[in-house]
């Protein structure tokens, strides 16, 4: 995928996320749910060193985008109180951490599913035609570029680790399950306005920390079935892509390719000027085996022993390879 090609100016106006903790800037905080990230170590590293609500020590791959393209600095998230006329015409997160295309996967993390996050899309369409009319809003929705980023959770939550899906179809069936949910997701942007799309492919799934310490505790090893499994989403939706663009005039839809840059970095950290480690950032059972980092306060902790422990991973977060963003995007940009 190209989104920047060396090109001057900004390439699109207007920046629109969907999907997943991966692109969630902290709508999160406005909901009821576990997967929040409004404490330390999140943020530690982002301007101010504050915890928003992403998923990250710093900024998400969006803000970087929007901040490369010289849109705004960071993408607000779409539930923030009080978000500017700029801001709104620039561009919003609706993304949810927990959720995923399947909506059975948010009756587990509560996170806002697709079809709602779509519905705050048209509240978002009428506040934006409210501020510039009808005619520019559709220039701007037309010229954004759409970011959309799911699917990891559907199989973690309702596949592998839940006695859900599994039961009622195959891998493959469910892939193809996931892939209409998907594709019904990009005709309903295309016919509210939206041209220009990027879809993420999966990670490599079974190298996600979870995933590791729940089916390989000791060795801690990657799961090859569910990495096997993620490639073979990956090749399906590469397919389905150029078919929707043939489908939809005058639409522009890539691939966002996340599977083959995470396994570099996880089999050559040394190449990334890092000490980067496939670890989740909490590397200790107990806080490894939650869909969250652990917020890094000692009074959390029941024994000193917990507290040595948690206080010195928490201080060497940066070398946690599900934490660095930005050298994901030099292989997506």
């Amino acid at each position: 995928m190209q989104l920047c090609q060396g090109e001057t100016g900004t390439m699109f106006p207007s920046i629109l996320i969907f999907g997943d903790s991966t692109v969630d800037a902290g709508n999160n905080n406005y909901i009821t749910t576990l997967f929040r990230a409004n404490h330390p170590p999140y943020g530690l590293h982002f301007p101010g060193n504050t915890p928003t609500g992403r998923f990250s020590d710093g900024k998400l791959v969006p803000d970087m985008l929007a901040s490369m393209q010289g849109i705004k600095e960071t993408v607000p998230p779409f539930l923030q109180p009080n978000l500017s006329n700029e801001e709104m015409l620039t561009g919003v997160s609706f993304a949810s951490a927990g959720s995923g295309y399947d909506e059975m996967t948010t009756l587990v993390s509560r996170a806002i599913p697709i079809s709602n996050q779509l519905g705050y899309f048209k509240d978002y369409i009428k506040r934006v035609e409210n501020i510039v009319g009808e005619e520019k809003a559709s220039k701007i929705l037309s010229s954004a570029v759409v970011i959309i980023s799911a699917g990891t959770n559907d199989f973690v939550f309702n596949y592998y680790d839940l006695p859900t899906r599994s039961l009622q179809f195959s891998v493959n069936e469910y892939q193809h399950f996931l892939l209409r949910k998907l594709h019904k997701m990009v005709k309903e942007l295309y016919y509210l306005g939206c041209r220009k799309m990027v879809v993420s492919g999966l990670p490599p799934v079974g190298c996600l920390p979870i995933q590791r310490t729940a089916k390989s505790p000791l060795l801690r090893s990657c799961i090859d079935m569910e990495n096997k499994d993620a490639e073979s989403y990956n090749d399906k939706l590469k397919k389905l892509l150029p078919q929707i663009n043939a489908q939809l005039r005058g639409s522009k839809i890539l691939y966002a390719d996340i599977y083959n840059p995470m396994m570099d970095m996880i089999k050559n950290p040394q190449n990334y000027g890092k000490a980067a480690s496939k670890s989740a950032l909490v590397p200790y059972f107990r806080c490894r085996m939650m869909v969250t980092c652990y917020k890094c306060h000692v009074s959390n902790m029941k024994t000193n022993e917990e507290r040595f422990i948690i206080r010195g991973l928490c201080q060497r977060r940066i070398r946690q390879i599900f934490w660095i963003y930005d050298i994901l995007l030099a292989f997506i940009t």
